[in-house]
């Protein structure tokens, strides 16, 4: 539909010295008023609040500029009239004219035309502007810029020549790589990079489950998808919080701890509690993780006796664990505060410079 034959609204009317601004005794017309409707195309389209519907239904006329926009088919099946045609700012001042009230259907990119078309019609002075609103028909919910990510990672994996042809193997070092930076960033106490090592850790997780969504024919390995990552966290966690989820109560972060390791221990039948330590995780980090699951089991194990320094450490992750600390974390503040004294010993030597 043409644009402009959609909009057929009475004319402003002037005022006595023929400028319509000074139309603004007791005959001046209602400018009426342009309601900007914005969806997010991160929710389904016809799921619009109330307030929407409502103000749909009620309009003089419904505008949008592009005739594939997704909520159009949805509008018309609820009996909603759609013109299709791009407006210009006094097409809309026009239409409103007589206290009319025009909506536009705004597209993914917003409508910074006809808004600032209006803003320079009003900064003239020269006409009664109608009320200009903008109307969120839809939010997005805590997460939904997750989806993006997912639709990114999908077009990336397919377009990208080296995205393309990773695997879970060629991968799998920059996890690790992440995880590091990840727990820096946390010991910094530096809050950009924290959010930005945050989604680095993130996009490993959505690209393999990419990758694993293709399958692999050759090992018979079915495929799964992101979707079927985050549904089995939830149920996971679901099933180990039943203080949060179900009738069982927990005060304390011991109790949790306990809730935690009956459930786990129930779904993986384990024979020792050995199983499941990653032997491959830094040295320091494993001793930790089997005495703490010494500990937590109630066994009576000596640690094994021998010389020599991994031993020894053996001996101090042992310490670290009983006393609440983190051996891993501990090691590297002293490493910092080695490289620091590094730094200033360099400064301060006679050839420094």
């Amino acid at each position: 539909m043409n644009a402009t034959s959609s909009f057929d609204g009475a004319p402003t009317a002037p005022g006595p010295d023929g400028d319509p601004a000074a139309a603004d005794g007791p005959t001046a017309p209602d400018p009426g008023r342009v309601v900007l409707l914005t969806t997010s195309h991160r929710v389904a389209p016809g799921l619009l609040s109330w307030p929407a519907w409502q103000v749909l239904r009620d309009a003089d006329q419904v505008v949008c500029a592009d005739g594939t926009h997704p909520q159009l088919p949805y509008l018309r099946d609820a009996g909603v009239t759609v013109d299709e045609g791009a407006p210009t700012a006094q097409d809309l001042v026009d239409a409103c004219a007589g206290g009319r009230t025009v909506v536009v259907v705004a597209t993914g990119e917003g409508e910074p035309r006809l808004t600032d078309g209006l803003a320079r019609l009003a900064g003239s002075g020269r006409i009664r502007m109608p009320d200009l609103e903008l109307l969120p028909a839809s939010y997005d919910l805590p997460g939904a810029r997750l989806l993006d990510l997912v639709q990114v990672m999908d077009r990336i994996r397919a377009e990208c020549p080296w995205s393309s042809r990773q695997t879970h193997e060629g991968l799998a070092k920059y996890g690790i790589e992440e995880a590091y930076e990840l727990v820096e960033a946390i010991e910094a106490g530096d809050r950009d990079e924290l959010r930005e090592e945050l989604g680095d850790v993130l996009l490993q997780v959505v690209f393999h489950a990419r990758i694993a969504q293709e399958g692999r024919p050759e090992d018979g390995s079915e495929p799964f998808s992101i979707d079927d990552v985050a549904g089995g966290i939830v149920a996971k966690l679901i099933h180990r919080h039943p203080h949060v989820f179900g009738e069982e109560t927990a005060t304390t972060p011991e109790e949790v701890k306990e809730h935690w390791l009956r459930t786990k221990a129930v779904e993986k039948q384990r024979s020792s509690v050995t199983e499941g330590v990653p032997l491959g995780q830094p040295g320091l980090a494993l001793a930790t993780k089997l005495v703490s699951r010494v500990r937590t089991a109630g066994l009576d194990v000596e640690l094994p006796r021998g010389e020599g320094v991994g031993y020894e450490l053996l001996a101090v992750a042992a310490r670290a664990e009983a006393e609440g600390v983190d051996p891993e974390a501990a090691l590297r503040a002293a490493a910092r505060a080695y490289r620091d004294a590094i730094r200033t010993a360099e400064g301060s030597a006679p050839d420094a410079g």
